[in-house]
Protein backbone atom coordinates (compact mmCIF):
# COMPACT_ATOMS: atom_id res chain seq x y z
CA UNK A 1 0.00 0.00 0.00
CA UNK A 2 1.44 3.62 -1.22
CA UNK A 3 1.66 6.51 1.71
CA UNK A 4 -1.68 7.88 2.02
CA UNK A 5 -2.01 11.13 1.21
CA UNK A 6 -3.39 13.88 3.63
CA UNK A 7 -7.12 15.65 2.59
CA UNK A 8 -6.64 19.10 3.64
CA UNK A 9 -9.30 20.71 5.48
CA UNK A 10 -10.06 17.75 7.19
CA UNK A 11 -7.68 17.94 10.40
CA UNK A 12 -6.45 14.95 12.22
CA UNK A 13 -4.75 16.03 15.69
CA UNK A 14 -2.22 14.45 17.20
CA UNK A 15 -2.73 12.50 20.46
CA UNK A 16 -1.91 15.68 22.86
CA UNK A 17 -3.58 17.94 20.86
CA UNK A 18 -6.64 15.62 21.15
CA UNK A 19 -6.05 15.88 24.72
CA UNK A 20 -6.49 19.74 24.57
CA UNK A 21 -8.73 19.92 22.69
CA UNK A 22 -10.77 17.30 25.59
CA UNK A 23 -10.22 19.87 28.10
CA UNK A 24 -11.60 23.17 25.86
CA UNK A 25 -14.56 20.98 25.05
CA UNK A 26 -15.02 19.94 29.22
CA UNK A 27 -14.59 23.42 30.02
CA UNK A 28 -16.87 24.97 27.53
CA UNK A 29 -19.36 22.73 28.10
CA UNK A 30 -19.14 23.30 32.10
CA UNK A 31 -19.69 26.67 31.31
CA UNK A 32 -22.48 26.73 29.12
CA UNK A 33 -24.42 24.42 31.96
CA UNK A 34 -23.66 26.66 34.63
CA UNK A 35 -25.88 28.91 32.78
CA UNK A 36 -28.64 26.82 32.42
CA UNK A 37 -28.50 25.34 28.71
CA UNK A 38 -28.97 21.16 28.03
CA UNK A 39 -27.36 19.43 25.38
CA UNK A 40 -28.75 18.65 22.33
CA UNK A 41 -27.34 16.76 19.72
CA UNK A 42 -29.21 16.67 16.05
CA UNK A 43 -28.57 14.31 13.14
CA UNK A 44 -25.81 14.94 10.57
CA UNK A 45 -27.66 15.61 7.19
CA UNK A 46 -30.64 17.67 6.36
CA UNK A 47 -32.91 17.78 3.20
CA UNK A 48 -31.03 19.27 0.52
CA UNK A 49 -33.62 22.27 0.36
CA UNK A 50 -33.37 23.10 3.74
CA UNK A 51 -29.63 23.15 3.26
CA UNK A 52 -29.84 25.06 0.01
CA UNK A 53 -32.21 28.37 1.93
CA UNK A 54 -28.97 30.33 2.34
CA UNK A 55 -28.12 30.50 -1.10
CA UNK A 56 -24.70 31.76 -0.34
CA UNK A 57 -23.68 28.73 0.61
CA UNK A 58 -24.80 26.14 -2.02
CA UNK A 59 -21.66 25.53 -3.35
CA UNK A 60 -19.87 24.37 0.13
CA UNK A 61 -22.74 21.90 0.40
CA UNK A 62 -21.41 18.50 0.83
CA UNK A 63 -24.23 16.03 -0.66
CA UNK A 64 -24.93 12.65 0.73
CA UNK A 65 -24.61 9.63 -1.98
CA UNK A 66 -24.44 6.13 -1.81
CA UNK A 67 -21.99 4.11 -4.27
CA UNK A 68 -24.81 2.05 -5.95
CA UNK A 69 -27.31 4.47 -7.62
CA UNK A 70 -30.37 5.04 -5.74
CA UNK A 71 -33.46 3.89 -7.79
CA UNK A 72 -35.48 6.81 -5.90
CA UNK A 73 -33.62 9.23 -8.06
CA UNK A 74 -33.52 12.67 -6.02
CA UNK A 75 -35.89 11.90 -3.45
CA UNK A 76 -33.35 9.25 -2.14
CA UNK A 77 -29.75 9.88 -0.56
CA UNK A 78 -28.81 12.52 -3.42
CA UNK A 79 -31.65 14.77 -1.55
CA UNK A 80 -29.47 14.91 1.34
CA UNK A 81 -26.45 16.91 2.32
CA UNK A 82 -24.32 17.62 5.59
CA UNK A 83 -25.42 20.47 7.68
CA UNK A 84 -22.46 23.41 7.17
CA UNK A 85 -23.78 25.05 10.63
CA UNK A 86 -25.95 23.88 13.54
CA UNK A 87 -28.64 26.84 12.88
CA UNK A 88 -30.22 24.74 10.08
CA UNK A 89 -30.86 21.72 12.24
CA UNK A 90 -31.45 23.02 15.41
CA UNK A 91 -34.34 25.08 13.46
CA UNK A 92 -35.50 21.60 12.17
CA UNK A 93 -35.41 20.32 15.73
CA UNK A 94 -37.22 23.31 17.24
CA UNK A 95 -39.85 22.56 15.00
CA UNK A 96 -40.42 19.15 14.90
CA UNK A 97 -40.28 19.13 18.68
CA UNK A 98 -42.01 21.96 19.72
CA UNK A 99 -44.93 20.52 21.52
CA UNK A 100 -42.46 19.01 24.03
CA UNK A 101 -40.02 21.63 24.61
CA UNK A 102 -40.49 24.10 27.65
CA UNK A 103 -39.71 27.96 26.61
CA UNK A 104 -37.87 29.88 26.50
CA UNK A 105 -35.43 26.60 25.29
CA UNK A 106 -32.03 27.31 26.16
CA UNK A 107 -29.28 24.34 24.24
CA UNK A 108 -26.07 24.09 23.58
CA UNK A 109 -24.79 21.60 21.00
CA UNK A 110 -21.36 20.46 20.44
CA UNK A 111 -20.72 18.88 17.38
CA UNK A 112 -18.80 18.55 13.49
CA UNK A 113 -20.13 20.45 10.75
CA UNK A 114 -18.83 20.25 7.36
CA UNK A 115 -18.34 23.45 5.02
CA UNK A 116 -16.86 22.44 1.22
CA UNK A 117 -14.80 26.10 1.57
CA UNK A 118 -11.26 26.29 0.70
CA UNK A 119 -9.06 25.66 3.29
CA UNK A 120 -6.61 28.02 4.84
CA UNK A 121 -4.97 28.39 8.11
CA UNK A 122 -7.91 28.33 10.54
CA UNK A 123 -10.39 27.55 8.05
CA UNK A 124 -11.40 23.66 7.81
CA UNK A 125 -14.05 21.22 5.85
CA UNK A 126 -14.61 19.68 8.62
CA UNK A 127 -14.78 21.14 12.45
CA UNK A 128 -16.47 21.40 15.45
CA UNK A 129 -18.68 24.08 16.44
CA UNK A 130 -19.80 24.60 20.14
CA UNK A 131 -23.27 26.62 19.87
CA UNK A 132 -25.55 27.93 22.88
CA UNK A 133 -29.33 29.36 21.62
CA UNK A 134 -32.46 30.98 23.77
CA UNK A 135 -35.71 30.43 21.21
CA UNK A 136 -39.06 31.46 22.79
CA UNK A 137 -42.39 31.00 21.34
CA UNK A 138 -43.61 34.67 19.37
CA UNK A 139 -41.61 37.05 21.46
CA UNK A 140 -38.14 36.91 22.95
CA UNK A 141 -37.25 39.40 25.57
CA UNK A 142 -33.89 41.83 24.67
CA UNK A 143 -32.32 40.85 27.58
CA UNK A 144 -31.80 37.59 26.26
CA UNK A 145 -29.17 39.10 23.75
CA UNK A 146 -27.28 41.05 26.51
CA UNK A 147 -26.83 37.17 28.42
CA UNK A 148 -24.95 36.13 25.39
CA UNK A 149 -21.69 37.54 25.83
CA UNK A 150 -21.52 36.62 29.38
CA UNK A 151 -21.66 33.07 28.57
CA UNK A 152 -19.09 33.37 26.14
CA UNK A 153 -16.53 35.34 28.04
CA UNK A 154 -16.92 33.67 30.70
CA UNK A 155 -16.52 30.18 28.80
CA UNK A 156 -13.84 31.05 26.61
CA UNK A 157 -12.02 32.71 29.72
CA UNK A 158 -11.58 29.49 31.74
CA UNK A 159 -9.49 28.31 28.71
CA UNK A 160 -5.48 29.01 28.82
CA UNK A 161 -6.10 31.03 25.39
CA UNK A 162 -5.24 35.12 24.93
CA UNK A 163 -7.99 37.36 25.76
CA UNK A 164 -11.07 37.99 23.54
CA UNK A 165 -12.35 40.60 22.77
CA UNK A 166 -16.59 40.90 21.35
CA UNK A 167 -17.52 43.28 19.08
CA UNK A 168 -21.39 43.75 18.96
CA UNK A 169 -23.69 46.10 17.37
CA UNK A 170 -27.76 45.96 16.29
CA UNK A 171 -28.77 45.65 12.90
CA UNK A 172 -31.42 47.80 13.67
CA UNK A 173 -29.31 50.80 14.14
CA UNK A 174 -27.58 50.25 10.47
CA UNK A 175 -31.06 49.43 8.91
CA UNK A 176 -32.66 52.54 10.92
CA UNK A 177 -30.10 54.75 9.97
CA UNK A 178 -29.88 53.89 6.31
CA UNK A 179 -33.77 54.64 6.20
CA UNK A 180 -33.16 57.79 8.03
CA UNK A 181 -31.06 58.76 5.45
CA UNK A 182 -33.07 57.95 2.67
CA UNK A 183 -31.35 54.63 0.95
CA UNK A 184 -34.07 52.49 -0.77
CA UNK A 185 -32.19 48.99 0.19
CA UNK A 186 -31.08 48.59 3.82
CA UNK A 187 -29.99 45.29 3.51
CA UNK A 188 -28.32 45.60 0.41
CA UNK A 189 -26.37 48.33 2.19
CA UNK A 190 -25.85 45.77 5.40
CA UNK A 191 -24.50 43.30 2.77
CA UNK A 192 -21.87 46.35 1.50
CA UNK A 193 -20.80 47.35 4.85
CA UNK A 194 -20.20 43.73 6.18
CA UNK A 195 -17.04 43.89 3.68
CA UNK A 196 -15.74 46.69 4.65
CA UNK A 197 -12.44 45.05 6.55
CA UNK A 198 -12.44 43.03 2.95
CA UNK A 199 -12.64 45.55 0.38
CA UNK A 200 -11.83 49.08 2.40
CA UNK A 201 -14.50 51.90 2.15
CA UNK A 202 -13.93 53.77 -1.01
CA UNK A 203 -14.75 49.76 -2.98
CA UNK A 204 -17.78 49.72 -0.14
CA UNK A 205 -19.06 53.05 -1.35
CA UNK A 206 -18.98 52.14 -4.92
CA UNK A 207 -20.81 48.72 -3.77
CA UNK A 208 -23.60 50.86 -1.66
CA UNK A 209 -24.19 52.74 -5.21
CA UNK A 210 -24.61 49.54 -7.38
CA UNK A 211 -26.45 47.32 -4.77
CA UNK A 212 -28.18 49.66 -2.26
CA UNK A 213 -28.97 52.76 -4.85
CA UNK A 214 -26.73 55.16 -2.48
CA UNK A 215 -26.13 58.51 -2.94
CA UNK A 216 -22.40 59.49 -2.53
CA UNK A 217 -23.66 61.76 0.49
CA UNK A 218 -26.08 58.78 1.73
CA UNK A 219 -22.97 56.46 1.18
CA UNK A 220 -20.48 58.72 3.59
CA UNK A 221 -23.16 59.17 6.00
CA UNK A 222 -23.49 54.98 6.17
CA UNK A 223 -19.59 54.52 5.95
CA UNK A 224 -19.13 57.28 9.08
CA UNK A 225 -21.86 55.04 11.39
CA UNK A 226 -19.62 52.26 10.47
CA UNK A 227 -16.40 54.40 12.04
CA UNK A 228 -18.26 54.20 15.02
CA UNK A 229 -16.43 52.01 17.81
CA UNK A 230 -16.43 52.48 21.95
CA UNK A 231 -16.12 50.16 24.30
CA UNK A 232 -19.40 52.20 26.53
CA UNK A 233 -22.32 53.36 25.87
CA UNK A 234 -20.60 56.76 24.23
CA UNK A 235 -21.11 55.19 21.15
CA UNK A 236 -24.97 56.45 20.95
CA UNK A 237 -23.58 59.96 21.39
CA UNK A 238 -21.69 59.32 18.80
CA UNK A 239 -24.61 58.02 16.60
CA UNK A 240 -26.90 60.94 17.72
CA UNK A 241 -24.02 63.28 16.51
CA UNK A 242 -24.46 62.40 12.92
CA UNK A 243 -28.13 63.72 12.81
CA UNK A 244 -30.02 61.06 11.43
CA UNK A 245 -33.79 59.92 13.10
CA UNK A 246 -35.54 56.75 13.13
CA UNK A 247 -37.57 54.86 15.39
CA UNK A 248 -36.37 51.66 14.54
CA UNK A 249 -32.40 53.76 15.00
CA UNK A 250 -33.58 54.57 18.75
CA UNK A 251 -34.54 50.84 19.24
CA UNK A 252 -31.43 49.66 18.06
CA UNK A 253 -29.13 51.68 20.39
CA UNK A 254 -31.16 51.42 23.41
CA UNK A 255 -30.78 47.47 22.99
CA UNK A 256 -26.95 47.95 21.55
CA UNK A 257 -26.54 49.86 24.93
CA UNK A 258 -27.99 47.18 27.28
CA UNK A 259 -25.42 44.70 26.10
CA UNK A 260 -22.94 46.86 26.77
CA UNK A 261 -23.49 47.95 29.76
CA UNK A 262 -24.59 44.57 31.02
CA UNK A 263 -21.01 43.61 30.15
CA UNK A 264 -19.05 46.21 31.18
CA UNK A 265 -20.79 45.58 34.51
CA UNK A 266 -19.99 41.20 34.30
CA UNK A 267 -16.93 41.96 32.41
CA UNK A 268 -15.21 45.34 32.40
CA UNK A 269 -13.26 45.52 28.70
CA UNK A 270 -15.11 42.08 27.17
CA UNK A 271 -17.70 43.73 24.71
CA UNK A 272 -16.86 46.99 22.75
CA UNK A 273 -19.64 48.24 20.30
CA UNK A 274 -18.55 48.48 16.92
CA UNK A 275 -20.84 49.80 14.09
CA UNK A 276 -19.02 48.11 11.29
CA UNK A 277 -20.65 44.91 12.20
CA UNK A 278 -22.89 43.78 10.30
CA UNK A 279 -22.88 40.25 9.78
CA UNK A 280 -24.16 39.95 5.96
CA UNK A 281 -26.55 37.24 6.52
CA UNK A 282 -30.23 38.47 6.02
CA UNK A 283 -31.73 36.64 9.28
CA UNK A 284 -29.94 37.99 11.77
CA UNK A 285 -32.71 41.02 13.24
CA UNK A 286 -31.04 42.67 16.25
CA UNK A 287 -27.70 42.31 18.54
CA UNK A 288 -24.65 40.55 16.42
CA UNK A 289 -21.61 39.45 17.89
CA UNK A 290 -18.26 38.77 16.09
CA UNK A 291 -15.21 37.54 18.41
CA UNK A 292 -11.66 38.22 18.11
CA UNK A 293 -8.42 36.53 19.79
CA UNK A 294 -6.19 39.23 20.45
CA UNK A 295 -2.91 38.64 18.66
CA UNK A 296 -4.93 36.93 16.16
CA UNK A 297 -7.08 40.20 14.78
CA UNK A 298 -6.26 39.11 11.08
CA UNK A 299 -7.95 35.55 11.18
CA UNK A 300 -11.14 37.38 11.94
CA UNK A 301 -13.67 35.84 14.71
CA UNK A 302 -13.44 32.93 16.26
CA UNK A 303 -16.95 33.16 17.54
CA UNK A 304 -20.36 35.23 15.68
CA UNK A 305 -23.76 35.18 16.17
CA UNK A 306 -26.62 37.34 16.57
CA UNK A 307 -30.43 37.68 17.00
CA UNK A 308 -33.04 36.51 14.56
CA UNK A 309 -36.72 37.08 15.03
CA UNK A 310 -37.60 34.29 12.67
CA UNK A 311 -35.52 31.12 13.69
CA UNK A 312 -38.57 28.47 12.67
CA UNK A 313 -41.85 29.16 12.05
CA UNK A 314 -45.38 26.82 11.55
CA UNK A 315 -48.53 28.25 10.23
CA UNK A 316 -48.91 31.97 12.70
CA UNK A 317 -46.05 30.50 14.78
CA UNK A 318 -42.87 31.32 15.38
CA UNK A 319 -39.70 31.50 16.81
CA UNK A 320 -37.19 34.12 17.73
CA UNK A 321 -34.04 33.13 19.13
CA UNK A 322 -30.80 34.46 19.68
CA UNK A 323 -27.29 32.55 19.24
CA UNK A 324 -23.69 32.83 19.44
CA UNK A 325 -20.92 29.73 18.08
CA UNK A 326 -17.64 29.14 18.52
CA UNK A 327 -15.54 28.03 16.23
CA UNK A 328 -13.46 25.27 18.20
CA UNK A 329 -11.55 23.80 15.56
CA UNK A 330 -10.83 27.10 14.23
CA UNK A 331 -9.42 28.49 17.63
CA UNK A 332 -7.38 25.60 18.46
CA UNK A 333 -6.41 25.46 14.83
CA UNK A 334 -4.68 28.68 15.29
CA UNK A 335 -3.05 28.02 18.41
CA UNK A 336 -1.55 24.86 17.25
CA UNK A 337 -0.39 26.44 14.35
CA UNK A 338 1.34 28.60 16.17
CA UNK A 339 2.50 26.46 19.30
CA UNK A 340 0.88 28.34 21.69
CA UNK A 341 -1.02 25.52 23.24
CA UNK A 342 1.15 22.77 25.10
CA UNK A 343 0.16 19.59 27.55
CA UNK A 344 2.09 18.65 30.15
CA UNK A 345 2.48 14.77 28.62
CA UNK A 346 1.05 13.01 25.76
CA UNK A 347 -0.99 10.34 27.48
CA UNK A 348 -3.50 10.40 30.52
CA UNK A 349 -1.19 7.95 32.22
CA UNK A 350 -0.77 9.20 35.94
CA UNK A 351 1.36 6.34 37.27
CA UNK A 352 2.94 3.33 35.12
CA UNK A 353 3.45 -0.13 37.58
CA UNK A 354 6.60 -2.05 36.93
CA UNK A 355 6.76 -5.78 36.08
CA UNK A 356 9.49 -7.28 38.25
CA UNK A 357 9.40 -10.48 36.00
CA UNK A 358 6.52 -11.77 33.74
CA UNK A 359 5.20 -14.48 36.23
CA UNK A 360 5.01 -11.99 38.63
CA UNK A 361 2.23 -9.17 36.12
CA UNK A 362 -0.70 -10.37 38.08
CA UNK A 363 0.49 -8.55 41.25
CA UNK A 364 1.48 -5.33 39.48
CA UNK A 365 -2.14 -6.03 37.47
CA UNK A 366 -3.39 -5.53 41.20
CA UNK A 367 -1.36 -2.63 42.03
CA UNK A 368 -3.26 -0.59 38.96
CA UNK A 369 -6.56 -1.70 39.92
CA UNK A 370 -6.20 -0.63 43.24
CA UNK A 371 -4.78 3.04 41.65
CA UNK A 372 -7.95 3.15 39.07
CA UNK A 373 -10.61 1.95 41.42
CA UNK A 374 -8.80 5.86 43.25
CA UNK A 375 -9.36 7.66 39.61
CA UNK A 376 -5.59 7.56 39.19
CA UNK A 377 -4.85 7.35 35.33
CA UNK A 378 -2.40 4.05 35.61
CA UNK A 379 -1.06 1.61 32.81
CA UNK A 380 1.42 -1.81 33.70
CA UNK A 381 4.84 -1.70 31.74
CA UNK A 382 4.62 -3.59 28.59
CA UNK A 383 7.33 -5.25 29.63
CA UNK A 384 9.43 -6.70 32.25
CA UNK A 385 12.96 -5.29 31.39
CA UNK A 386 15.08 -3.72 33.62
CA UNK A 387 14.21 -1.42 35.94
CA UNK A 388 15.98 1.38 33.92
CA UNK A 389 14.19 0.55 30.49
CA UNK A 390 10.89 0.94 32.43
CA UNK A 391 11.61 4.27 33.71
CA UNK A 392 12.89 5.46 30.34
CA UNK A 393 9.32 4.05 28.74
CA UNK A 394 7.68 6.27 31.25
CA UNK A 395 10.02 9.48 30.90
CA UNK A 396 9.18 8.94 26.58
CA UNK A 397 5.51 9.33 27.39
CA UNK A 398 5.97 12.13 30.22
CA UNK A 399 3.95 9.47 32.98
CA UNK A 400 5.76 11.44 36.14
CA UNK A 401 5.92 8.32 38.22
CA UNK A 402 7.05 4.65 38.04
CA UNK A 403 5.46 1.88 40.87
CA UNK A 404 7.72 -0.63 41.98
CA UNK A 405 5.84 -3.24 43.19
CA UNK A 406 7.91 -5.57 46.16
CA UNK A 407 7.82 -8.70 48.55
CA UNK A 408 8.73 -6.53 51.65
CA UNK A 409 6.38 -3.30 50.81
CA UNK A 410 5.90 -1.35 47.40
CA UNK A 411 7.96 1.89 46.60
CA UNK A 412 6.43 4.93 43.87
CA UNK A 413 9.19 7.06 42.43
CA UNK A 414 8.77 10.78 41.13
CA UNK A 415 11.02 10.21 37.80
CA UNK A 416 11.44 14.05 37.67
CA UNK A 417 13.07 14.89 40.69
CA UNK A 418 13.70 11.13 41.63
CA UNK A 419 12.20 11.04 44.95
CA UNK A 420 11.48 7.71 45.84
CA UNK A 421 8.93 6.82 48.73
CA UNK A 422 7.11 3.47 50.38
CA UNK A 423 3.42 4.00 49.34
CA UNK A 424 0.33 1.52 49.42
CA UNK A 425 -1.49 1.18 46.60
CA UNK A 426 -5.08 1.61 48.33
CA UNK A 427 -3.37 5.02 50.04
CA UNK A 428 -0.94 6.98 48.01
CA UNK A 429 -1.99 9.75 46.33
CA UNK A 430 -0.28 12.52 43.87
CA UNK A 431 -0.29 16.00 43.68
CA UNK A 432 -3.58 17.20 42.43
CA UNK A 433 -1.62 18.66 39.65
CA UNK A 434 -0.07 15.71 38.74
CA UNK A 435 -3.17 13.59 38.34
CA UNK A 436 -4.31 14.68 34.84
CA UNK A 437 -2.19 16.19 32.24
CA UNK A 438 -1.94 20.31 32.55
CA UNK A 439 -2.81 21.95 29.33
CA UNK A 440 -1.13 25.92 29.10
Amino acid sequence: MSKPTPISGFPEWTPAQRMIEQFVLDRIRATFELYGFAPLETRSVEPLDQLLRKGETSKEVYLLRRLQADTDGPAGDDALGLHFDLTVPFARYVLENAGKLQFPFRRYQIQKVWRGERPQEGRYREFLQADIDIVDRDTLPAHYEAEMPLVIGDALRSLPIPPVRIQVNNRKICEGFYRGVGIGDPEAALRAVDKLDKIGPAKVAELLAETAGASEAQAKAALALAEISAPDASFADAVRALGVSDPLLDEGVEELTAVVETAAAHSPGLCVADLRIARGLDYYTGTVYETQMIGYERFGSICSGGRYDNLASAGTVRFPGVGISIGVTRLLGLLFGANALSVSRSVPTCVLVAVTAEEERPASNRVAEALRSRGIPTEVSPSAAKFGKQIRYAERRGIPYVWFPGADGDEVKDIRSGEQVTAAAGEWTPPREDLKPLVG
